[in-house]
């Protein structure tokens, strides 16, 4: 008779396209617990997985020889089980955005946590300092500032609602505050709550922290912990086991902390929540921040969604209308009363077309220094040109590995493509026909940064020093610690001048800035992207909110919103005139319904990738035949769109396209991804001379 054991069923990394989308069977001597992490072998490779069945049995799955049955090689103890919880997420996250629960599992974990055995998570535990006690929080003296009528008006709006509350409150409103006093009440009211605050990007989660550990001091050092990719990979998996046992109260993160282990989660905060930054670019495509709301209707918990300038899907599912439970709370006025900044629009077509910075910019910048005041300009473009150009045989700087061009940097006088990496020595001569004549067209940072250092090279601020300027780009925060010791000089005032791209513009708290200008936006009016004049209003907004933020400001200069464009009478400057974001969304979302767009459908994207241009699209040429005829058999309306290459339809010499599927349902759309995988994802397994394929669901672009 054989001896009894366990069958264990285990997520391990497995990609969706190999059709295991379940798990893999290990057996052990003992019963594990669901959520137990374990390590397991997947032919000679060693992988970390986690268990989320476990049964007794005499013999081994039919169909499977006991012998055959390989056994869990290591079991982690010294890491408490994943939650039930957790791992609804996980299953969840994977069903919706059509991958398997191994990958997004693996995804969620901490790449040190995949690597670790008990012995080194006991190391660690004995490593690790004690840590804060479950005792009430104290509110630090700072935080006793008496709330604004409209700020006290918006907190017990969001104590009161138990379920997803949309928090739209102009720059320098003092959002952060009122969220920061509803995280204080949620920990008051329970000892051991933990709450998740998630922000878009890295460069806002150090200021964030900063704030947050000197209002919650009293809960000790290690209550407020970060997760995000800045961090090394022990530090990460240090945080990460705190927030898992429960000794983190505090959670602050980017995208992927939507994944956190908080077996005491009382409350999320989403803040920043419109940014794209939220939707995983690879990977598991999923968007954190509607996963966020899942998660909080999943437990019961409340969660603020809080923006200056929401995303239309989050605004309409706010609006009075709609039965989505969603709570819009709004706070129009700034802090202390100011006034937004005025908007003032430049005319460009007035100037040269080589014109970068008009002079009544410059005579207004110069004024801003006259009073003490700092100044940030806006240029989403990093790099000296653009393109490089030839007159005589219109070759241009063109990567050959991606539909884009390669942008001259002066700093080295080499070209770099901002997409695959590829970098080359820029050309005296043209390399088409030799021409000596080579242009450069449009400006970037570098360039912008040059022409200023000339032009205010003579200028002085009051005290007689001379003006200083600093440029913040991806060029000069590269190395670890760059990027805050920038932000902190900027702050301090050690710069007047600050150019830099999208990442200056959002979320600080910069108190000297009078004057914010946006040299040329025009590229997000007319893009192939419809949602480009929802993220270049956002990103206007949002910079126009870093002027005049310091109610106390001694100046008599009102503060300002400069923007130099082609096109002054475009609907998007109207509104923006007037800070008027419900009359853009209320727009946008008229045009959107017209033409059948989201938030009023709802999109798969098929997307396959080759080495040639043929097999990517070819593969999806037959898929689209397969896809009517599951369409036609479907409830509810589909659309399906024939293939086409992406919009970069070659990148790091890998050519991509993509098949579009569309319906008024989500769950109609979900039925047919289920159907597409039992009957016509095998068929594209077999497709010859694919690399990758995958589905993006609620794509952020198309």
């Amino acid at each position: 008779m054989a001896s009894p054991f366990f069958i264990a069923e285990v997520w391990v990394h497995l990609p969706a396209h190999r059709g295991l989308n379940r798990g893999l069977c290990y057996r052990h001597d003992q019963a594990l617990n669901v959520g137990q992490l374990v390590r397991v072998e997947i032919g000679s490779t060693a992988h970390l997985g986690v268990v989320f069945a476990c049964t007794s049995a005499t013999s081994a799955p039919e169909g499977l020889p006991a012998h055959e049955l390989k056994s869990v090689d290591e079991v982690l103890w010294a890491c408490p089980p994943l939650s039930t919880e957790w791992l609804t997420l996980i299953e969840f996250t994977a069903q919706y955005y059509r991958r398997s629960p191994g990958e997004v599992a693996a995804m969620a974990l901490p790449t040190l946590l995949k690597q670790s055995t008990n012995a080194s998570l006991e190391k660690r535990k004995q490593r690790r300092k004690p840590k804060a006690s479950s005792a009430a929080t104290e509110p630090n003296p700072s935080a006793t500032k008496t709330l604004s009528p409209e700020q006290q008006s918006a907190l017990q709006a969001l104590i009161a609602h138990a379920g997803t509350s949309l928090l739209h409150g102009a720059t320098g409103s003092g959002k952060t505050e009122v969220y920061l006093r509803h995280i204080q009440q949620v920990l008051e009211q329970d000892p051991e709550a933990q709450v998740l605050v998630m922000v878009p990007e890295i460069n806002l989660t150090p200021q964030l922290e900063q704030q947050v550990r000197e209002r919650f001091h009293a809960l000790g050092p290690s209550a407020v912990v970060s997760l995000h990719s800045g961090l090394t990979p022990a530090q990460r998996l240090n945080h990460w086991l705190d927030a898992h046992e429960g000794l983190a109260r505090i959670i602050l993160g980017t995208r992927l902390s939507v994944f956190a282990s908080l077996p005491r989660l009382k409350l999320i905060v989403v803040d920043e929540e419109h940014d794209p930054s939220f939707k995983q670019g690879d990977g598991p495509r999923h968007s954190a921040r509607d996963l966020a709301v899942f998660r909080g209707h999943q437990l019961g918990i409340p969660v603020v969604l809080a923006s200056a300038t929401p995303s239309l899907e989050s605004w309409n599912n706010s609006a009075a209308e709609r039965k989505s439970g969603y709570l819009r709370i709004g706070m129009p006025s700034r802090q202390g009363h100011q006034p937004m900044p005025e908007l003032v629009v430049v005319d460009m077509n007035r100037f040269s077309r080589k014109t970068s910075l008009s002079k009544a910019l410059e005579h207004a910048i110069k004024a801003r220094i006259d009073a003490s005041e700092q100044v940030l300009l806006l240029l989403n473009r990093r790099g000296y040109s653009p393109v490089l150009y030839c007159p005589d045989c219109q070759w241009t700087s063109d990567c050959p590995h991606c539909s884009a061009h390669q942008v001259l940097h002066k700093m080295d006088h080499r070209l770099h493509c901002h997409h695959c990496g590829l970098q080359t020595p820029a050309p005296r001569t043209c390399p088409s026909c030799g021409g000596h004549q080579i242009l450069g067209l449009g400006q970037g940072t570098e360039q912008i940064e040059e022409e200023l250092i000339h032009r205010m090279s003579e200028w002085r601020k009051p005290n007689g020093e001379p003006v200083t300027l600093m440029r913040m780009d991806a060029d000069t925060v590269r190395l670890k610690g760059q990027l805050t010791s920038q932000l902190n000089a900027f702050h301090q005032g050690h710069a007047d001048v600050l150019i830099g791209t999208q990442m200056v513009a959002k979320g600080h708290d910069f108190r000297r800035v009078g004057l914010v200008a946006a040299l040329n936006p025009d590229g997000g009016l007319f893009s192939s992207d419809f949602r480009a004049p929802e993220r270049l209003f956002a990103l206007l907004m949002q910079a126009a909110g870093r002027a005049g933020r310091d109610p106390n400001r001694p100046s008599a200069l009102p503060a300002q919103m400069w923007i130099q464009t082609h096109h002054p009478e475009h609907h998007l400057f109207r509104h923006l005139r007037h800070s008027d974001y419900a009359g853009f969304a209320e727009d946008e979302l008229e045009a959107r319904r017209s033409i059948g767009l989201p938030p009023f459908v709802h999109q798969a994207l098929l997307r396959t990738e080759s080495r040639k241009p043929e097999p990517a699209l070819e593969a999806l040429n037959r898929q689209h035949q397969r896809c009517e005829t599951l369409a036609q058999s479907a409830q509810g309306a589909l659309t399906v769109h024939h293939p086409v290459p992406m919009s970069m339809g070659k990148l790091a010499g890998v050519h991509r396209a993509q098949l579009l599927i569309e319906s008024n349902s989500r769950k109609s759309l979900q039925a047919f991804l289920q159907a597409w995988d039992e009957q016509a994802a095998a068929s594209l397994r077999q497709e010859k001379g694919l690399l990758r394929w995958a589905w993006d669901i609620d794509p952020a672009s198309i």
